[in-house]
Formats: C-alpha cells, sequence, structure tokens
C-alpha cells in the first residue's frame, strides 16, 4: 500500500493521508488549544482510529499511540544521535517494530525483526512537509501512518 502525507500549508496541523490514486484515505486532526501535543488519525466520516499524544511537560521526544483507549506503542527519540536517527518504539502492538532514518531526516525504514515492513521518504522542495510511505501488505497502516505523523512532530517540530 502507498500513501502520501501531505500537511497543507496554513492548515494549523490538520492534513489528509491520500492513497496512491490521489484519494484522501486518512484525516489528521490536530488537537488545539491543549497542553502538549495531541492529534487524532482518523477515517474519513471522522471516526478515530488512532489517538497521539506526548505528555505535557515531557522534556523528551516521547508519544504514546492508542487505539479505543487502549496503548499501541510507545514511541521515543533518543537524544544525541549523530548519523542517523533512530525511533525507539515499544508496545503490545509493535512487534519488534524499529525506525531508522537517515542524517538529513529524509528517508526512514521500519523494520520488523530485521524485515523491512514500510518507508517513509520526506519529498524535497515543499512549501509544507510530504512523505511517500509504502507500507508492506500485512501491515497495519494505521499504526505506521500514526509512528510517520510522529516522526515529523519528533523532527520538524517547528512545523506544529
Amino acid at each position: 500500500m502507498r500513501f502520501q502525507m501531505q500537511q497543507k500549508f496554513f492548515s494549523f496541523g490538520d492534513f489528509t493521508i491520500t492513497d496512491e490514486a490521489g484519494n484522501d484515505a486518512f484525516a489528521v486532526d490536530c488537537h488545539a488549544f491543549v497542553i502538549g501535543k495531541e492529534l487524532s488519525l482518523n477515517d474519513l466520516s471522522g471516526r478515530e482510529l488512532a489517538f497521539i499524544k506526548k505528555p505535557a511537560f515531557s522534556f523528551s521526544e516521547t508519544y504514546d499511540i492508542s487505539r479505543d483507549g487502549e496503548l499501541l506503542a510507545t514511541i521515543h527519540k533518543p537524544a544525541l544521535q549523530f548519523f542517523k536517527h533512530s525511533f525507539e518504539i515499544e508496545g503490545p502492538d509493535a512487534n519488534g517494530l524499529s525506525v531508522e532514518g537517515d542524517f538529513f531526516e529524509l528517508e526512514y525504514t521500519f523494520a520488523r525483526n530485521g524485515t523491512t515492513v514500510a518507508q517513509a521518504s520526506k519529498e524535497y522542495f515543499s512549501f509544507s512537509d510530504s512523505y511517500g510511505v509504502d507500507i508492506a501488505d500485512g501491515e497495519d497502516p494505521v499504526l505506521i501512518l500514526a509512528t510517520c505523523v510522529v516522526i515529523d512532530m519528533a523532527c520538524h517540530s517547528d512545523n506544529d
């Protein structure tokens, strides 16, 4: 499955995720006026599929992703990374999932027990952030796309 995450310029954090044909597939809703960072990944009818939260007053880049009130994964970006960027993913639905990115924070590989299960690539020369995301069959697109949202927030916090 292939998706594109295109954060709209002047959108105040809300944006859509399209499928490979360019059709809207998911919506990301930024919860304004809250302490900390909160977003929802919704289907097109507005039903929440995943809730993303960075705890208020957290000094580290740690985010929780939950579905139906149950924790799916906790994602942590360790401080002091020099030549590559990695994210530690823990939780009941993580199942050995890890993410590594390049030095320039433009390419990310999602692996499960050493096997690539998804790739995300940030497009160059855009007014807003745009990622192409390829997800292997059998993987949970909601978890992968929510993790991509977290990566963008953790690496490009000037965009929120």
